[in-house]
């Protein structure tokens, strides 16, 4: 099948497939993890787990780093 004979069927997928294909495509893409970065990530996950109230939301995150940018 050819790439344009894929996006003419595009249409007629349901939504949680063409969601499906989009996440699928994104994980071809996908860089596996270095040890350490395995690592820190279930390092911080389990900080995380073990004391979830010290977590900030995004938003507030996002405010914090525009604080320190300035305007």
């Amino acid at each position: 099948m050819s790439f344009n004979e894929v996006l003419a069927e595009l249409p007629a997928l349901t939504v949680e497939q063409r969601q499906l294909l989009m996440r699928r495509a994104l994980e071809l893409d996908d860089l596996p993890l270095s040890p350490a970065d395995e690592a820190l990530v279930r390092e911080r996950s389990a900080d995380y787990h073990a004391n979830p109230a010290a977590a900030i939301s995004l938003q507030e995150m996002e405010n914090r780093l525009r604080a320190r940018k300035g305007p």
